[in-house]
């Protein structure tokens, strides 16, 4: 018997920095928009006959074992498969195999995404019978305590449910809100964008401080800049519910300008020209993913303006990954061999 399972990573759209504690208790209302992409994570975990906890990453190539799972020892290698097994601790030893698809340093949630997979995994071979926000709840703490930094908890919520959705930042519940069901829709909306690795890849965690700690010390235009980037993400739900593509384009352009002042270092010289090639091949807007700095940009183009597109982004170093949104959320499944 083993246990598999499977986690969208996410491209966010509006909203991003809202998801961090303790900026979403600052500015009430606060929401973030975003898509569960199929560049995700996999895992499987096998029940062993004896107690050894053996560790394998396929993406990284890197393993880690110990005799049983108090003497697995954190901050190895695979130091957060290793905390979640500790969080979790299955009856007997496991075979681990995890699979992480998203460039190092993308952008795109793929630690979280690993997480989720992870944690759904451990939840179904231990019948523990956690809910979702039980699952992303634990998920943001423990990766708080691995990178030592606030973390935002938007990945989650997309490696979890997948789709297109809003998310809802509140003190008593953070509510999940699906805007797009259409398959038409979604399957345009998935034509029309295109995903790129700039090549650059970032730490979001560095990013995301810088943020924070500028929002508190009132540094700058912080406070507005994400009040601002709070009017935008609930204005990007509103076009996408009623289907308006212009209205997405123009919306997500207005996300990155503003999401540019938050932090020194959000976007780059490199990241502009790409920026700016795209727009003269057909793109309507582009923004970089997560916290900025690198990792992967997100670019939305004229319909039949794909190709050329792509082609002025590799121009400028530059790698389209090819994707699909992910109609469902983290899936799992028990397998009787």
């Amino acid at each position: 018997m083993y246990v598999e399972a499977v986690a969208p990573s996410r491209i966010d759209l509006a909203g991003g920095t809202l998801d961090i504690y303790p900026l979403y208790l600052f500015e009430p209302g606060g929401i973030t928009v975003n898509m569960g992409i199929d560049v995700g994570s996999r895992v499987r975990i096998t029940p062993r006959k004896d107690q050894e906890i053996h560790l394998r990453s396929v993406d990284t190539g890197l393993e880690q074992s110990a005799t049983s799972i108090d003497e697995l020892e954190l901050g190895g290698p695979l130091d957060l498969v290793a905390r979640l097994l500790k969080f979790y601790p299955p009856a007997t030893g496991v075979d681990v195999e995890t699979e992480n698809r998203p460039p190092k340093g993308s952008g795109l949630g793929a630690s979280s995404s690993l997480i989720i997979a992870v944690s759904g995994a451990l939840n179904e071979l231990n019948g523990l019978g956690l809910d979702g926000e039980s699952i992303i709840r634990y998920a943001a703490d423990l990766e708080a305590q691995i990178i030592r930094i606030p973390t935002g908890k938007q990945d989650y919520y997309a490696a979890y449910y997948g789709g297109v959705n809003a998310i809802h930042w509140g003190i008593r519940e953070n509510r999940v809100q699906a805007l797009l069901v259409g398959e038409e829709t979604i399957a345009t909306l998935e034509r029309r964008l295109i995903l790129s690795f700039t090549g650059i890849s970032h730490f979001s965690g560095a990013t995301n401080w810088d943020m924070v700690r500028n929002y508190i010390e009132n540094t700058g235009s912080t406070q507005t800049s994400l009040r601002t980037i709070n009017t935008t993400a609930h204005e990007m739900a509103s076009v996408l519910q009623s289907v308006d593509l212009d209205g997405f384009a123009r919306v997500l352009d207005h996300e990155w300008q503003h999401r540019r002042s938050l932090a020194e270092g959000v976007s780059t010289p490199e990241i502009d020209a790409m920026i700016e090639s795209a727009r003269t091949s057909g793109a309507l807007a582009s923004k970089i993913c997560g916290a900025g700095g690198g990792g992967c940009m997100v670019t939305f183009v004229e319909e039949g303006a794909q190709d050329a597109v792509k082609e002025a982004l590799v121009r400028h170093g530059a790698q389209p990954i090819p994707f699909r949104i992910s109609r469902e959320g983290m899936q799992v499944r028990r397998v009787e061999e």
